[in-house]
């Protein structure tokens, strides 16, 4: 009796490439679907006397996230070294998922469309689906493990084949004839059209001439040659073991050529060429009982894990650069928020978004981490103060060595900090002060403090949005007025004891998208709102509803006066608004145009995605209480008016110079002082007809 044909099992290896593909692909196409993809994988003959070679997955394996729904990649062809083989990827959503498959199931759909594909023909035309895979995964994408199992579908032939006269190809065939097909074989692997179809008919004429053909050939071949083989690229390097492919090639030249005896070539390759002492030449006693055509044949082929029955599990965790992995991670929540909660979430405007922040203090620290939690990663903070021992137990950025020697500047120390908790940050601090009205300089200043003034402006300039972030009213009024005049997102945050006010400022009042009226420019009253083109009114900034122009409040101040008292819990609430009110502005289709929403203001079939877009929010910690009001902007406004504004671009920074060091020259320019006049006049008339009226009483 004949020995039974034992077949080497296929061996898989997956490229680094390839699971940074699936997560790419995972979080920024699929979600939560988890449909099977088609993939394809790679492989070649044998290259080495004492190493097989696998079935690799590669990066190119997968489709790429540009592809159509159909997400099927395009196989590589014409490369030697790359046999592409289709598979089947079940990418499960949770471990415990994967490990419920039902892998018996699975294998035998595999095993089914390879029995179909050679029923129908398919097989001898496209000759890679006899190597058809499949391939289960779970990719934890928070610890970068991947879990993963192969399955190589071989259909079992029933009974067994048996093997006659396994050897060596160069003793199988004579001298001649071992010359005439490694030299066929050499050329069939140079073509571009032949050297990656892994299965292929050998003919062997009287005059030891040696020819490759397609399989597609059969009729063509078996009449005219003595000798008849079928070959096929063997991964495998053991010397008594044909590989894994041929299980389902004898299946195929049994159903479609009805062959009982098959001759056989394991072709394989030493540096590139054919090497006919590792090749092996075999004949397979086939055996096939009536009617097997009519049912599928059982099927084997999960992959081992040394010798077991189980999956794999390989983690990137360790491999992977550190600034890479941190870049992962960061975003791996904004990602997962568009599966289900946020599908429009716009991931490429935050992460090339600009952002400037003018403050690095209890609020600047905390807008700067809630940027990067949003994905933001250029981030610009200004200050020009030290850190001190009393910082770092409410500015988040600092720690006691910042406060060491003087202190580090907040603005260097907070962007090092940065750094450290998220190294692919573009953060830069700059060390600088904010002139400021109210605070008069002498002229020996005037080119230091028009300097300062034309550094802000140039950064304001070069950043997509601006927060207002520091802790005098008085620094607030330059950075209002130039994101005004280039109609520049701003973002407010200010604190009380326990309260506090975050707000977003609204268009300039010379922006293309708004017109004006002279009368209500003029106008004298300082609640006249401004309205735009379509009639709405245009959003206020944080100086709208003042009736005086921004002074000095820092000199004669206690203690408590100078410092920035407040309820610790306050500084993170109203920075977190902050941020949120920012993202709101730019997934809002009118943007920085939108008009305030207060609550339940906003239908549900109108409202945005990431819901209302408020104008100002306020708080009390003390009431534990939150309101979202509207205020318009003021004719009368010292910082965003048209007034201003025009009065800025005639005189550039000789006008910031006056504003700097004449106290009533903001509110002369915007008839605030006129105001003042007209409201004192009025009380002093009220009361002169309370007196006229307190004659005619009779004291009792």
């Amino acid at each position: 009796m004949e020995p039974l044909l034992q077949f080497a099992p296929m061996q898989s290896s997956v490229d680094e490439g390839f699971w940074h593909r699936l997560s790419s692909l995972k979080l920024n196409k699929l979600g939560i679907d988890d449909s099977p993809i088609h993939i394809f994988g790679f492989y070649a003959p044998c290259s080495h006397s004492q190493v097989s070679n696998p079935l690799t997955l590669l990066s190119e394996s997968l489709p790429s996230e540009l592809s159509e729904a159909s997400l099927i990649p395009e196989p590589s062809r014409g490369n030697r070294n790359k046999c592409s083989v289709p598979g089947m990827l079940y990418n499960t959503n949770t471990v415990e998922s994967f490990h419920a498959l039902d892998k018996h199931d699975l294998l035998k759909k595999e095993a089914a469309k390879i029995w179909d594909d050679i029923l129908t023909g398919k097989a001898v035309e496209d000759c890679s689906v006899l190597s058809r895979f499949l391939v289960i995964s779970f990719a934890d994408l928070k610890k970068w493990t991947f879990n993963y199992w192969f399955a190589f579908p071989a259909l079992m032939l029933d009974p067994p084949a048996a093997v006659v006269n396994l050897k060596p190809a160069s003793q199988w065939f004579s001298v001649a004839e071992a010359e005439s097909l490694s030299a066929a074989c050499n050329e069939w692997r140079g073509s571009k059209s032949t050297s990656d179809v892994p299965f292929f008919l050998v003919t062997i004429d009287q005059n030891s001439c040696a020819t490759l053909r397609l399989l597609k050939d059969w009729e063509a071949c078996k009449g005219n040659a003595n000798k008849i083989l079928f070959g096929f690229y063997d991964p495998c390097h053991l010397p008594n073991n044909p590989g894994w492919p041929l299980r389902n090639f004898l299946a195929l030249i049994s159903v479609r050529w009805n062959l009982n005896s098959v001759q056989f070539f394991c072709y394989r390759e030493n540096r590139g060429f054919a090497d006919m002492k590792l090749s092996l030449v075999g004949e397979a006693l086939i055996t096939v009982p009536q009617g097997w055509k009519d049912t599928v044949p059982s099927a084997v082929g999960w992959e081992l894990n040394k010798g077991r029955k189980s999956s794999r599990c390989i983690s990137l965790a360790q491999s992977m650069d550190p600034t890479r992995l941190a870049i992962s991670a960061a975003d791996l929540n904004l990602k997962l928020m568009r599966w289900r909660a946020l599908p429009s979430l716009n991931l490429n405007a935050l992460s090339s978004l600009k952002c400037l922040l003018l403050g690095a203090g209890t609020l600047g620290c905390q807008v700067a981490r809630m940027l990067m939690a949003w994905g933001v990663r250029k981030i610009t903070l200004v200050d020009n103060g030290r850190v001190a021992m009393s910082n770092p137990l409410r500015q988040s950025l600092y720690t006691l060595d910042d406060c060491l020697n003087g202190g580090e500047f907040k603005a260097t120390a907070a962007v090092e900090s940065l750094k450290r908790i998220f190294p692919a940050v573009d953060a830069e601090g700059i060390v600088m002060a904010i002139p400021m009205p109210g605070h008069p300089i002498h002229s020996q200043e005037h080119d230091s403090v028009l300097d300062d003034c034309k550094r802000l402006r140039d950064l304001i300039e070069a950043h997509d949005s601006v927060f207002l972030l520091t802790d005098t009213r008085e620094s607030r009024w330059l950075p209002t007025l130039l994101c005004a005049n280039i109609n520049k997102i701003t973002i407010t945050a200010a604190l009380g004891f326990d309260s506090f006010l975050v707000m977003r400022h609204g268009a300039g009042p010379l922006s293309p998208a708004h017109k004006f009226n002279a009368e209500i420019v003029n106008s004298s009253s300082v609640d006249k709102p401004v309205n735009d083109a379509n009639g709405k009114h245009r959003l206020g900034c944080y100086f709208c509803s003042d009736v005086v122009a921004p002074t000095d409040s820092t000199s004669n101040r206690t203690l408590d006066q100078q410092c920035t008292v407040t309820r610790p819990g306050l500084a993170p609430i109203a920075s977190a608004l902050a941020v949120e009110l920012l993202i709101g502005i730019l997934h809002h289709p009118q943007g920085i145009f939108a008009v305030g929403d207060i609550n339940n203001s906003v239908d549900r079939a109108t409202e945005q995605p990431l819901g209302i877009l408020p104008h100002q929010i306020r708080g009390s910690l003390s009431q534990f209480s939150q309101m979202t009001l509207i205020g318009y902007s003021s004719s009368n406004c010292t910082a965003c008016s048209h007034t201003v504004v025009s009065e800025y671009r005639n005189q550039g920074m000789e006008f910031i110079l006056q504003a700097i060091n004449h106290p009533t020259y903001l509110e002369d320019l915007t008839g605030l002082t006129e105001l003042m006049k007209s409201a004192t006049s009025l009380s002093l008339d009220w009361d002169r007809d309370i007196d006229e009226e307190d004659d005619d009483c009779v004291e009792i």
